[in-house]
């Protein structure tokens, strides 16, 4: 029996309604972050605090290196290399391309030493030296990264290289990085001594540590950043409060000023459901503006330069003030000023001659 269209079309109208409002609140819960996924936990109760798309699968981009380090920490654990290892550089690693710890062919360095490469330069070239010592090879060494992620229940993730580099067919999700960051820093919480590592020099080359909350967020020691462009800027973070431990896992975001804001967000979130100040994350976020939120992305370079090359830094920035003088006193020129002798004696410090000559402000000896 056919009911009327009296009938149906209001029952099929409030359907609609109520089918717009269910995908307007996913809508609010994804816009929370400014990012495509996200998770976070309380390691200390193994409660998810957070997530959002947190199953979405992503480049994992350097986050790959969690995985190769925990795999050199089993190998370690079981007695199959140690940290004073010797490794031999070879070429093919030492011209892996992307972020590098400045390796040179053949040259001997310590397991340990690759390994702060990796957590601090974000280095493909450690990670790919560091597979072939542990694995034989950079294949066998991913057949175990792959081995490793099936037997943590990471069932979304799929591994093609030891560091992260773009690789079709190479993803993972928030939630499978949250599960080995959890395993990884529960079974070796000693690696934290090379995540907070802020900044290290190489044969001479100075490297430094993106995490955002190094430095800037109090708690904060460690993990992990990664970007390719397929993927967005990447960041596993964790920070101890007290006795909170929180783990966070950001995939996605579209730049580097945006993952420094939303990692402080959500652990900022995250901290003040632990104190009972919340009741829940998703609660605390609406309350805590974007533009409060904003790191010092620079703070740890130039913590860097000046800590570990000094030198450099400063004929960089006197080189940089002198180039802005001269541009300034070249516009003053091109302007049509009048110089007196006072002007000339200026451009001349600012080690400008050639423009002096080139605007007829030299005058000869009488």
């Amino acid at each position: 029996m056919r009911r009327p269209a009296s009938l149906v079309l209001p029952r099929l109208f409030q359907c609609l309604a109520c089918l717009l409002l269910v995908y307007a609140a996913a809508g609010y819960a994804r816009a929370a972050l400014d990012v495509q996924s996200a998770i976070l936990m309380d390691m200390g109760t193994g409660r998810v605090l957070y997530e959002q798309n947190a199953d979405a699968p992503i480049p994992p981009a350097s986050l790959t290196k969690v995985m190769s380090m925990c795999l050199v920490m089993d190998s370690i654990a079981g007695g199959r290399a140690s940290l004073r290892d010797d490794v031999t550089v070879s070429r093919a690693a030492a011209r892996t391309g992307g972020s590098r710890m400045a390796l040179k062919p053949y040259e001997h360095v310590s397991l340990d030493d690759l390994l702060m490469g990796m957590a601090v330069s974000s280095g493909n070239d450690a990670s790919a030296a560091v597979a072939e010592h542990i694995g034989g090879s950079r294949q066998q060494f991913v057949s175990l990264m792959n081995a490793k992620a099936k037997a943590l229940g990471m069932h979304s993730s799929r591994f093609l290289n030891p560091h992260g580099l773009p690789a079709p067919g190479q993803v993972t999700t928030a939630r499978d990085m949250l599960t080995l960051s959890r395993h990884y820093l529960t079974r070796y919480p000693h690696v934290l001594r090379y995540h907070s590592t802020r900044y290290i020099r190489h044969n001479g080359v100075v490297t430094y540590n993106k995490n955002p909350l190094l430095g800037n967020y109090e708690g904060a020691d460690g993990l992990k950043t990664g970007w390719i462009s397929a993927s967005g800027y990447n960041l596993i973070s964790t920070a101890r409060r007290g006795d909170t431990r929180l783990l966070a896992v950001l995939l996605g975001a579209p730049d580097i000023k945006a993952r420094a804001r939303e990692i402080h967000r959500l652990m900022e979130a995250g901290f003040m459901t632990a104190r009972g100040q919340a009741a829940g994350v998703a609660d605390a976020l609406p309350a805590l503006p974007p533009a409060r939120y904003a790191l010092n992305t620079e703070k740890t370079a130039r913590e860097a330069y000046a800590v570990l090359a000094p030198e450099s830094l400063h004929r960089q920035t006197t080189k940089h003030s002198r180039y802005k003088k001269v541009s300034h006193k070249r516009k003053q020129v091109h302007a049509g000023r009048r110089h007196t002798g006072k002007d000339i004696r200026q451009v001349r410090r600012a080690g400008s001659h050639k423009i002096i000559r080139q605007a007829g402000l030299h005058r000869k000896k009488s």
